[in-house]
């Protein structure tokens, strides 16, 4: 061994130990195993709801003795490490929230590392070690403690209320709380298809939602729009969206059939008194081949090397809800190998200034595709996307804003992963 701790036994007893453990005794439990590394300092950081902050789990304390205070993701080192997915080295100060230059990775002495936390292709947060000195096996050892760490605040989040406090950042409306617990995580990835999704306003949202599962080699998506911003709103969309996964799941239906089946589900619970509108599509992973039907809702995007292909016009078959007729439109497009698929509600591009400007749909597109040549992450770029939209509309939106981002073959997961 060298001399180097034996990290397997380290990881194994972290795992042994979190089985038992809550989530305010976690960040005692990791610092308290990794002391034989020979760690100065630990501290354990998870992205706010609306990833515009890092805050600490429980129990933390700096060099005064005082609890840590969360610290902004655009202008801090640890909030560089989690916006570009690297390892960033640093000082040590006793100060971690402001103060902090970079340096090149390899520096004498003792330094702060800070460490993406990922958990697949979503950045739960950042993980801070001082260490020793850096060399090779100190940055492959902290990559993996922060994977581990991910991992182990994943299996704690989603039983414990501390965890939801703790990334809240605002009072969440019923209706927020209500459709956030039904949402996938916003971040997926394979070796082929990568998903990102953004919602807003994340505490007040309304009646926004959206859905993917691979199922095999077809990944379903859907996003839903329902009519108001009221919790009537909300049960509408979590309507579509259970009706949406039962029908896909339970029999396997196709498109048409399962838009029905939601356009009866709400129905059934409002009297024809309440709709949504939204798009289910099936692309065929192998293939490119994408199938969608459209209920009411913008027609979503198809980028292309730098520019929009194609808006994926097909003739709208009624929302769902009013039970006005049965789905008739089942369209179909060829992808091409490195095709981005833009999936939006109005919200997005009818958000206004209080001016009356609005951000617009090619504003919206040209957003996203200079992040893309920037060589700006999916989830990265969205985050951004929302941040700046929220700059746009002196922070408050009017209507609800969802976005769906599909990476279809890009070669660009390299992205997403450490």
């Amino acid at each position: 061994m060298n001399g180097r701790p034996d990290t397997g036994r380290i990881w194994g007893g972290l795992v042994r130990d979190h089985h038992l453990t809550p989530l305010d005794d976690l960040a005692s439990s990791v610092i308290e195993h990794v002391r034989p590394l020979g760690y100065a300092e630990v501290m354990i950081y998870v992205a706010s709801l609306r990833p515009l902050y890092l805050v600490p789990l429980p129990g933390q304390r700096d060099a005064y003795g005082e609890p840590l205070n969360r610290v902004a993701i655009d202008s801090t080192l640890a909030g560089h490490a989690f916006r570009n997915l690297e390892i960033v080295q640093a000082r040590p100060t006793v100060d971690p929230y402001g103060g902090e230059t970079a340096e090149p990775l390899g520096s004498e002495g003792p330094r702060r590392l800070w460490v993406p936390m990922l958990n697949g292709a979503e950045r739960v947060g950042v993980l801070g070690v001082t260490v020793p000195a850096v060399d090779a096996a100190t940055k492959q050892i902290a990559t993996e403690l922060g994977s581990l760490v991910a991992l182990l605040v994943v299996s704690k989040r989603a039983p414990s209320d501390a965890f939801a406090r703790l990334i809240r950042t605002e009072e969440m409306h019923l209706s927020a709380e209500m459709l956030w617990t039904l949402l996938p995580i916003r971040n997926f990835a394979t070796d082929t298809v990568t998903v990102s999704a953004v919602l807003e306003p994340a505490y007040r949202v309304g009646g926004d939602a959206f859905d993917y599962a691979l199922d095999g080699d077809t990944l379903h998506l859907g996003i839903f729009d329902a009519m108001g911003h009221d919790t009537s709103a909300g049960l509408t969309a979590a309507i579509a969206l259970s009706a949406y996964r039962n029908n896909r799941r339970r029999r396997r239906a196709g498109l048409l059939e399962v838009s029905d089946a939601i356009d009866e589900a709400i129905a059934g619970e409002f009297d024809a008194s309440r709709f949504a509108t939204g798009v289910l599509a099936d692309l065929d992973l192998r293939t490119g081949w994408l199938t969608w039907v459209n209920r009411g809702h913008p027609p979503p995007l198809v980028l292309r090397q730098g520019r929009v292909a194609c808006v994926l016009d097909s003739p709208p078959d009624t929302p769902m809800g009013l039970r006005l007729s049965p789905a008739a439109v089942l369209a179909r497009r060829q992808l091409e190998p490195g095709d981005r698929l833009l999936f939006y509600t109005d919200g997005i591009v009818e958000a206004q200034t209080p001016d009356g400007e609005r951000f617009g749909l090619e504003r919206f597109a040209d957003f996203v595709i200079r992040r893309e040549i920037d060589d700006v992450s999916a989830p990265e770029t969205l985050r951004r996307l929302i941040r700046s939209i929220l700059v746009y509309q002196r922070g408050h939106l009017q209507d609800d804003a969802t976005v769906l981002l599909v990476e279809w073959c890009t070669g660009r997961q390299h992205q997403l992963t450490m």
